[in-house]
């Protein structure tokens, strides 16, 4: 099969011939229809996140955000069958420690992030192998394409959780989201969606425009104003209930703690980069003296995918709002370059391989 294969950190990746996955005995074997291009991605091509234990080696495949059609099972599978149409999580559960078996299995004992170890080869290829596929494996409803799934893919998913169960946003909120990347943006669409008052912050009036359209009531263009954080609690008297850091940055970080208001909520999605190497100093006696809480968010268990299901059912929530447009595999060098200046908008998605 065509894969894009990683061979030296910031080295194009090279589109060759690879040998297909077999299902383990708990697995499956997807043939992939969408496959979404993150910032993580990115952050695995770059050769950062060794400080995690989680940095590609040569010969990985990368690509984290598949939906497609399973074409083989492992012996053991129960549930899942052969043209099952399936999302996958980013970050796959084995199904059976505690975590998984107490319902947070985003944050399993044992977990395999796809695209970023050898044991969990990605998605930027024809055929991806999902192992555990009884947990890991979500069946589409009718009627969500391949596309709108990859878009719903782990920047939509941590949005959502983030959001929804972290930080329990709700009608009125006012909710600063600092970086319009394709995390951010869906985190903008989403508290939208739960009915948040958003400020979009950026530094690129093309991507503020687009946070507009997704329902942020205000923005703020970082590089026109000396004080992010004063300018986000200009607009919401007294500061934001909840702000998200979307890029992973230091001063995104620290901006979006101090555009918090009194009992704020500061939720981390964005993964820092090799500048930061997962240390960001904050400004800690604010936080105590305003009860501010910090917030890490990981993914989404794939037993509440349900939820933004039957949102996306009603109209509520637009996945395919936040795709920027689709390319095919031999495009995906390209895009992961356009990234180091940013140079991407909303969530480009390989929908041909």
């Amino acid at each position: 099969m065509r894969a894009a294969v990683l061979h030296d950190h910031g080295e194009p990746l090279e589109i060759e011939s690879v040998d297909a996955p077999e299902p383990d005995p708990d697995g499956v074997v997807v043939d992939v229809e969408a496959c979404g291009i993150c910032r993580s991605d990115w952050h695995g091509w770059q050769g950062d996140w060794d400080w995690l234990g989680i940095q590609p080696q040569e010969g990985q495949i990368l690509g984290h955000e598949p939906a497609g059609t399973v074409v083989s099972a492992g012996a053991d599978v129960e549930w899942v069958r052969e043209g099952d149409r399936v999302a996958v999580p980013f970050n796959l559960g084995d199904g059976s420690c505690h975590q998984c078996r107490n319902g947070r299995s985003n944050i399993c004992e044992n977990v395999r992030p796809l695209g970023f170890v050898e044991s969990a080869q990605g998605a930027f290829a024809e055929q991806v192998h999902v192992p555990a596929a009884d947990h890991n494996a979500v069946s589409l409803p009718e009627g969500v394409s391949a596309t709108d799934m990859a878009g719903l893919g782990c920047r939509f998913m941590t949005s959502f959780h983030g959001l929804a169960h972290r930080a329990n946003v709700s009608a009125g909120d006012w909710v600063a989201v600092h970086g319009c990347g394709g995390v951010g943006l869906s985190a903008v669409h989403i508290a939208d969606a739960l009915g948040a008052n958003v400020i979009a912050v950026d530094l690129v009036d093309e991507k503020l425009a687009t946070a507009e359209g997704l329902g942020a009531v205000e923005t703020v263009n970082a590089g026109e104003v000396e004080d992010v954080p004063r300018e986000v609690k200009a607009i919401m008297d007294g500061g934001a209930n909840v702000a998200v850091d979307a890029l992973g940055i230091a001063e995104t970080c620290r901006n979006s703690v101090m555009s918090l208001g009194r009992r704020g909520k500061h939720v981390q999605i964005g993964l820092s980069t090799s500048d930061e190497r997962g240390q960001v100093s904050l400004p800690t006696d604010l936080m105590v003296m305003n009860e501010i809480e910090f917030i890490g968010s990981l993914g989404m268990q794939p037993t509440r995918y349900d939820e933004i299901f039957r949102m996306v059912a009603t109209g509520k929530l637009d996945p395919g709002a936040v795709v920027s447009g689709t390319v095919s595999l031999d495009d995906v060098p390209e895009k992961l370059a356009a990234m180091s200046d940013y140079g991407t908008e909303g969530i480009p998605v390989i929908d041909s391989f």
